[in-house]
């Protein structure tokens, strides 16, 4: 495409002189206000070709609505790809070994998405020969942190731009006359909505924005799509099993399944059940607190599982070692360190001990809960009712051996009895 010379918006000449030139830049692009004005905006200051890439990671609906407006506004070079059975593959499910959660309760339904989208918008970039990659997180989340490590990591000398970095366009109303002034495709019918800002893909729903940023407002009822009420729940629960085999869940009632269909059909049981609403003040690593609700029916059902089937399948001290390691690995996730060689290691850590995690959980979903009603392992089941039986084991544990552990364990505590004073 040619350049055109004269000052746009504004510019000094000084600005052109030092503003780098591109051919060809690769967009994130989702179909939504944001990255369509982005589109736009980016052809208009940089004078050159955008490409533009949209992953399917499950958001349903918004895929060929995107395809329109990008071909609409000229896009000559667009790329759709459908990631569902990648995603839920090769980063839910090993995120699900590790039973993941930043901060107690959040599920890492973004976080974990955007390696991915950051790895295939490089991908695109290279194989297309463009200058650069574009994202459409702002500058005070932590979405931008997580694509342009996660691009970083995997070509160091890529070049990243973030137009919220760099325009003026900061409020909704600015972003909404730009695409008018621009004749930009927006559904200008539905741009008074509850302004949420939403993401969306196999694994959850996040919202945040309008009330919710007041931490002390519920959130409408009206804001989730995923779950039911609790009021609105059937009364009448549903009893589920699913089966493990190295530590991710491969069927459910018996019927073997791929991770994304799994993933899938846990979301509709879950959500028509209630289960998987959360509520959250969570700490962005850019450094200050946000207030998120998110809807994760089958991911929450899927880490309760799992940490059933691994009550009776892993060893104490590997379990109790993975769980000092979790919060750790969560953060790295959340903080955008996918690909950071410590994520990495930590990873093959979680995924030996996961070799005998084989069998299979039965709950029940009701009102919001996940209620386990048991679990069973054929194999590898560490748990042995001879030994733990409350009725006469027949030689199989002699009590008397609990004497001489109990007294080599009070030792240090009797030893510091004096200076505690306790009583």
């Amino acid at each position: 495409m040619e350049r055109r010379g004269a000052a746009k918006g504004g510019r000094c000449p000084e600005d052109l002189v030092n503003m780098k030139k591109y051919d060809k830049i690769v967009l994130a692009y989702s179909g939504g206000l944001d990255t369509s004005v982005m589109l736009k905006w980016l052809h208009e200051k940089y004078q050159c070709e955008i490409i533009t890439y949209t992953a399917d990671l499950g958001q349903k609906g918004e895929i060929k609505s995107a395809a329109k407006k990008a071909k609409k506004m000229g896009v000559k070079q667009l790329f759709i790809e459908d990631l569902r059975d990648e995603f839920a593959r090769d980063f839910i499910f090993p995120m699900l070994r590790y039973n993941a959660s930043y901060e107690g309760d959040y599920l890492l339904g973004t976080s974990i998405a955007r390696p991915l989208i950051a790895k295939k918008l490089v991908e695109v970039a290279h194989k297309t020969k463009a200058d650069a990659i574009a994202h459409g997180a702002t500058g005070k989340g932590n979405d931008q942190i997580r694509f342009e490590l996660s691009a970083y990591a995997i070509d160091p000398k890529i070049t990243v731009i973030a137009p919220w970095r760099e325009w003026d366009l900061l409020s909704r109303e600015k972003l909404l006359l730009f695409a008018k002034t621009h004749k930009i495709p927006v559904d200008f019918n539905k741009t008074k909505g509850a302004p949420y800002s939403m993401d969306a893909n196999l694994l959850h729903i996040s919202y945040e924005g309008g009330v919710l940023e007041d931490p002390s407002q519920p959130p409408e009822e009206g804001m989730w799509r995923m779950t039911k009420s609790l009021e609105k729940a059937p009364s009448r629960g549903i009893i589920l099993e699913v089966e493990f085999k190295k530590g991710d869940a491969v069927a459910i009632n018996g019927k073997k399944l791929k991770p994304s269909s799994i993933l899938d059909l846990l979301n509709k049981l879950g959500g028509n059940h209630g289960v998987g609403r959360a509520d959250i003040v969570e700490n962005r690593y850019i450094g200050m607190k946000s207030r998120g609700c998110y809807e994760t029916p089958g991911g929450l059902i899927l880490r309760k599982c799992h940490q059933a089937i691994e009550s009776i399948t892993l060893d104490r001290e590997v379990m109790a070692l993975r769980d000092d390691l979790m919060p750790r690995y969560a953060r790295l996730i959340y903080n955008g360190y996918w690909y950071s060689p410590e994520r990495l290691l930590l990873q093959k850590l979680v995924d030996e001990s996961q070799l005998h995690v084989n069998g299979s959980v039965k709950i029940k979903l009701h009102k919001g809960n996940v209620v386990m009603i048991g679990r069973k392992s054929k194999r590898d089941s560490l748990f042995d009712k001879k030994t733990s039986t409350f009725e006469d084991d027949h030689g199989a544990y002699n009590q008397a051996d609990a004497t001489g552990f109990i007294k080599l364990k009070s030792l240090r505590l009797k030893k510091n009895s004096k200076r505690m004073n306790i009583l």
